[in-house]
């Protein structure tokens, strides 16, 4: 699959301006193609009273503010959002956006079996600050699979339509106006758990980011999550494989080599993400120092 580039701004201790000023650098710039947000009501580590733009709202604004990105949140988490409402709110930035929505969905914070407990105080954090329950795992990934179904089917269907699953109950759902892109927009899902997390993925993703630490890790998933694809008949090269990467200031070089090695394992969707404190004007930095050597390196090889 082809190669692309996007840059991806959490919002921890940021500022609307501060987060418009990359966006709008980025959209100048031919090589980025995607931008993304973060989706956490706070901070997980430091002081919970820093600031945290909400994802979805601020998405709206920058989609307003944009003219060529695409655009979406990596990933939004379904524990925290009703997907019908979910699914009418990713429609209206379609819309807003003039078509360049990329969606980006997973399970969310979950109670995992024999998780460290600084893990465990990050998803409480969150959640009982805003009154979210804390499901098992097997929950939190059965209720995105529904989810998918149910975000399509409002996308995509003209008659109002009712849903009854296990973990949501819909009667006379609709969305309208629908996405401006047809059937709907690409749908990404970020995923990591082997066994029943990537048979989502299979099931519904257009994209799927990995939230894998190295290449052979990314290898050795995404191999897994080939053979979920062909048990349900579904052939894998339909699913493009992400990875976001974190780019410290002071070793582009590292980066670099770091983006190669994903590339030759498979991945063609790289999210390169600033770690704050920033240069100036990261956007052009990155791609000054980061995306454009390895594209002209991959031209020469």
């Amino acid at each position: 699959m082809r190669l692309s580039f996007g840059i991806k701004t959490s919002q921890i201790g940021l500022t609307y301006q501060d987060i418009l000023r990359v966006w709008r650098d980025a959209d100048q710039i031919p090589l980025f193609e995607h931008a993304w947000l973060w989706d956490h009501m706070v901070p997980l580590r430091g002081d919970v009273r820093g600031a945290a733009l909400e994802a979805w709202t601020l998405l709206g604004a920058l989609a307003a503010q944009t003219q060529r990105l695409r655009l979406g949140v990596m990933v939004t988490s379904n524990r925290l959002r009703n997907p019908a409402l979910l699914a009418k709110m990713a429609a209206t930035v379609d819309v807003i956006s003039g078509g360049r929505l990329e969606f980006g969905i997973g399970a969310g914070g979950s109670q995992l079996p024999g998780a460290p407990e600084a893990l465990t105080a990050i998803v409480r954090r969150e959640f009982e600050a805003y009154g979210v329950p804390i499901v098992p795992a097997g929950a939190a990934i059965g209720a995105l699979a529904e989810a998918c179904t149910l975000i399509r089917r409002m996308w995509t269907e003209d008659d109002r339509f009712d849903f009854s699953g296990r973990y949501y109950q819909l009667r006379g759902a609709v969305c309208e106006p629908k996405p401006l892109q047809r059937p709907h927009p690409p749908v990404m899902i970020g995923a990591g758990g082997e066994r029943m997390s990537l048979r989502v993925v299979a099931e519904h993703a257009d994209v799927w980011n990995c939230p894998a630490r190295t290449a052979a890790e990314f290898q050795r998933k995404s191999a897994i999550l080939d053979e979920h694809c062909a048990a349900i008949g579904r052939d894998p090269a339909q699913i493009v494989r992400s990875l976001q990467v974190l780019v410290p200031p002071g070793d582009p070089a590292a980066t670099r080599a770091q983006l190669l090695e994903l590339i030759d394992a498979g991945a063609t969707h790289l999210v390169l993400a600033p770690v704050t404190p920033w240069p100036d004007r990261p956007a052009r930095w990155l791609a000054d120092e980061v995306a454009e050597p390895v594209a002209a390196q991959l031209t020469r090889d």
